[in-house]
């Protein structure tokens, strides 16, 4: 009990540390402004997306009936809404790396081919996450030499797993990405009912195959295996259900007699676990985060993404904007030789106030001469190279909110200030060597090139080019 405790309460800190960096609510509001004008690539432009797609050449390629189906499934995109529902993995957070996943799918009329156009979003391997960028684009599946996307279409670059995964596809969920069908996430999580209700299931060991903490939403199983089982074409079916790491269950679904459920075995690596099953979509297997954070008192309703909060909450009223305390001009208070001294803003740099120039540079040759500083110098270096908020500007780096992070160092020491060497400077100047290499990622300059691998060969790894080593196994932010 002990152990999944801690684990319950390590993943829900886990997630609400997502829900505070990963979508910051500048970014939320910027798409959702450009989404309402009808600007939908001006919406992804403002949440991190890449529009690897050409709304012309799709015209030309599959027709024009097509290709307004998918403008208008583009115009309802909510491109934020989606980061916030994204795939994530664990200790940090981060978009899971090197996925691609379904967003809707299309059957072209008259069309011969080996499958139906999928309109995709990627995340980039995890050694070119810089910026945690999401792509845009269109497969079909019939073009290996161009990638898998059709001709015509922007060059992509190359990407470690081109094809849909099958786990992760929202074709079946467009609540957590469509604007316009986002008031269905209440009924499709769960939260219009208290958490003890449901059926688990009819097998009364059902639980016992399921890991310490789970967070499994075995309570709308039956449902989500109708959906999918509806969506292929089939009355009845066994579905894979992976419940973590190493966890796998096989179930038989009935799609009539109330969608009953029976666990038919247990496959942590047998070969049912790789038989070409149906295997139930990642957003229909766990808990939805927010409504677990909500429900443990975590999070309050208002800092949920605005489409979500209205979802799970439909009677909240919604509070006004809280703006934060303007601190930039505030002197902070330092105590130096006895006395309490202030340093502070002033032309942009954090200087002290309580010391004429004359003995500042007087200190700083002591400095120099290996003395010991006054109390504001070392204040203010401290600020420089290791300020209390560093933590907070780690967090936004990593998630990609470059400008966040700007904002929070220029609030302390000023848009002026030259910053000295120290684990301020060097967590800035990693995140900017991380979206150079993202940028020569998109520019193929890096990485294995669709048009340099022959068919015969494997598909390239999530490893950096020329590293052999082997990458530590990502574990699931579920």
């Amino acid at each position: 009990m002990l152990t999944q405790t801690v684990h319950g309460d390590s993943r829900l800190s886990l997630w609400l540390r997502v829900r505070e960096y990963a979508v910051p609510p500048s970014m939320i509001e910027t798409a959702t402004a450009r989404r309402s004008a009808g600007d939908w690539a001006g919406a992804c432009a403002a949440a991190g997306f890449d529009v690897d797609l050409n709304l012309r050449a799709a015209a030309r390629t599959y027709g024009r009936e097509l290709a307004a189906r998918i403008r208008a499934d583009l115009r309802r995109l909510a491109p934020d809404l989606l980061r916030w529902h994204m795939p994530r993995v664990a200790p940090d957070g981060l978009l899971r790396p090197g996925l691609t996943l379904t967003l809707a799918r299309y059957d072209p009329a008259g069309r011969h081919g080996p499958g139906p156009v999928h309109l995709v979003v990627r995340t980039p391997p995890a050694w070119a996450d810089g910026g945690q960028r999401i792509s845009l684009a269109l497969w079909d599946g019939s073009h290996a030499e161009t990638g898998g996307h059709p001709p015509g279409q922007p060059p992509a670059p190359a990407h470690p797993h081109l094809r849909p995964n099958r786990q992760f596809r929202l074709d079946l969920h467009r609540h957590l990405w469509d604007a316009h069908r986002s008031d269905e996430l209440r009924t499709r999580s769960g939260a219009d009912r208290p958490p003890a209700d449901g059926r688990p299931s009819a097998d009364p060991d059902f639980l016992g195959l399921l890991p310490p903490g789970h967070g499994c939403a075995v309570d709308r199983w039956a449902a989500e295996a109708g959906i999918l089982l509806r969506a292929e074409g089939r009355s009845s079916g066994r579905l894979r259900v992976r419940c973590g790491t190493r966890h796998r269950l096989v179930l038989d679904a009935q799609v009539d007699s109330d969608l009953g459920l029976t666990v038919a075995a247990a496959a942590p690596a047998d070969g049912d676990a790789r038989a070409p099953l149906l295997v139930l979509p990642d957003a229909a297997t766990w808990v939805l985060p927010d409504l677990e954070l909500v429900r443990a008192g975590s999070i309050e309703v208002d800092r949920l993404h605005p489409l979500v909060a209205s979802a799970l909450a439909p009677d909240h009223a919604p509070a006004g904007p809280s703006l934060p305390p303007d601190r930039a001009g505030r002197p902070r208070l330092v105590e130096c030789r006895g006395a309490v001294h202030r340093i502070a803003l002033v032309d942009g740099v954090l200087v002290p106030l309580d010391h004429d120039p004359a003995e500042i540079r007087r200190e700083e040759l002591l400095v120099a001469l290996s003395g010991t500083p006054l109390p504001c110098l070392r204040a203010i270096d401290a600020a420089h190279r290791r300020p209390d908020c560093l933590t907070g500007v780690r967090e936004r780096l990593d998630h990609g909110d470059t400008a966040g992070a700007l904002a929070v160092v220029e609030g302390l020491l000023g848009p002026g200030a030259v910053l000295r060497s120290g684990d301020l400077r060097d967590e800035l100047e990693a995140a900017a060597l991380r979206r150079i290499t993202y940028g020569l990622f998109r520019a193929g300059l890096v990485g294995p090139a669709p048009a340099r691998m022959a068919p015969h060969r494997s598909r390239p790894t999530d490893a950096f080019p020329g590293d052999r080593r082997s990458r530590p196994r990502l574990a699931h932010l579920r």
